[in-house]
């Protein structure tokens, strides 16, 4: 028996745990399909394919003597910022990298839930832009529309997912880098309470911004991987309490007070909620109205709270920056980026970290009015593959902030947030909202996602297989 791609994670699971499928079948559909795909989505850096089925035939044994795993032979993807033992860790970078000896903590939690990691995906250099393109790869493409990003910076594990090669993948969210892609590809992506997932060898990403997120077209596929990949290093310094997202999936949220906020957080350059967008958005907030949840329009208490993003951002990346083995071949923006945060890496890092209990206090009180905060995911649709690519750094920042101003503020604070798809715009272009709510409320966004999930049924929505076939090499 073989499984067609809309068979998802559990589903996977479910059938290789039964005997109805072997991992070794599973994992020779997904190179099949990664392989048929790459000149058109170009969605992985790096494919496995021997190791993979190594493993995979290990898999079947460990299942024909009666060993079960959560995920114990199922096919998944990881982002090329996570590292895989014998692999390089690129990074979205220019040039040759060394393999690195040993799995990262998610990725070591992924495969003794018995996962197979099948490939590495692109992102872009260093995680920065909303966008995956660039010289070391070429460019990432949307399965709903070829000619448009899938978003970035989880760009090729979005485009991976949605286009059905995997099951599911793990991401990271350092400013909306798995919320904004999820929201392009019509997926659920989950950015989770900061430590959730561990990022080591480093016990902090990009200065606390980033986090480890899955990707999945279910809230209880996304739910699931959360699960297999949450846990810690003895050395992390941020550990949450355990939760379980998958029962949180199964699991009905009550009648819930939700806040729709359409406001962009205050941010130096000018960004406007596009008109199509917003009736997606509201369109939503109506179905979620129709659910019983009281639903009114109130932004929370952001404040200047980009003043302690810009500093953790470019102090992070000037740490990267220094750390690559080809600094010459870096893009000429993240150079510059790099120079400032080596400007901001004392005082102002310093009072931008300090700043966070202060924005703890001031936004968790809002929270005493309401349980959820229903927001755009973006302000606008994708945008064209190429359109950001040649900017200058200045132009760059605006058309981001144009596009997306709302993921960021989630990263300053470290809470999770859940972007589920809200439909489509002209041309068929997915766009999503974010759930978002206080530190550890993971389980309750993922309840009232699922059941959104239900009513909406958008995981019977699927991009056009020519997309993926026949659309132009990157």
């Amino acid at each position: 028996m073989t499984l067609d791609r809309s068979a998802g994670l559990a589903e996977s699971a479910r059938a290789l745990a039964a005997g109805e499928v072997t991992a070794r079948t599973l994992v020779e559909q997904a190179l099949a399909r990664i392989e048929a795909s790459q000149t058109s989505l170009n969605a992985f850096r790096i494919v496995r394919s021997r190791a993979a089925l190594a493993e995979a035939d290990t898999a079947d044994e460990e299942l024909a003597a009666g060993v079960r795993k959560p995920l114990l032979g199922v096919p998944v993807a990881v982002k090329d910022d996570t590292d895989v033992a014998g692999e390089p860790t690129a990074f979205g970078c220019e040039g040759e990298f060394p393999p690195i000896a040993q799995d990262g903590e998610a990725v070591r939690r992924l495969r003794a839930a018995g996962a197979i990691v099948i490939g590495k995906t692109n992102t872009c250099e260093f995680g920065q832009w909303p966008f995956t393109e660039g010289p070391a790869f070429g460019a990432t493409r949307n399965p709903w529309h070829p000619e448009h990003s899938p978003g970035g910076s989880s760009g090729g594990a979005a485009a991976a997912v949605a286009a059905g090669l995997v099951p599911a993948a793990l991401g990271s969210d350092g400013a909306g880098s798995v919320r904004i892609p999820a929201s392009w590809t019509h997926l659920v992506g989950i950015k989770p309470q900061r430590g959730r997932i561990s990022t080591w060898p480093r016990g902090e990403s990009f200065q606390g911004i980033t986090v480890n997120g899955t990707l999945a077209r279910t809230v209880a596929d996304a739910a699931l991987l959360l699960d297999a990949a949450s846990g810690n290093h003895a050395h992390d310094p941020h550990r949450p309490e355990t939760i379980n997202a998958s029962e949180a999936a199964g699991r009905e949220p009550g009648r819930l007070r939700i806040a729709l906020s359409l406001k962009p957080p205050f941010t130096a350059l000018p960004a406007r909620l596009q008109p199509e967008v917003r009736a997606r958005i509201l369109q939503l907030a109506e179905r979620i109205s129709a659910l019983g949840h009281v639903v009114e329009e109130a932004d929370p208490p952001y404040g200047q709270i980009g003043l302690a993003f810009i500093p953790r951002a470019t102090v992070g990346l000037a740490e990267r920056a220094r750390e690559a083995p080809h600094p010459a071949l870096l893009d000429r923006r993240t150079r510059d980026a790099a120079r400032l945060g080596r400007l901001l890496g004392g005082a102002p890092l310093r009072a931008a970290r300090r700043a966070e209990t202060v924005q703890h206090r001031r936004i968790g009180g809002f929270f005493g009015s309401y349980d959820v905060i229903l927001a755009p995911t973006t302000a606008a649709p994708p945008p064209r593959v190429g359109a950001m690519l040649p900017l200058s750094g200045f132009a760059t920042d605006r058309a981001m902030i144009a596009a997306c101003p709302y993921a960021w503020p989630w990263n300053v604070l470290g809470w999770p947030g859940v972007n589920v798809p809200a439909g489509f715009v002209a041309d068929g272009l997915p766009v999503g909202a974010q759930l978002l709510g206080p530190a550890g409320s993971e389980p309750l966004l993922i309840s009232l996602a699922a059941q959104l999930e239900a009513e909406l049924r958008w995981q019977e929505a699927w991009p056009p297989q020519q997309a993926h076939t026949d659309s132009p090499a990157a």
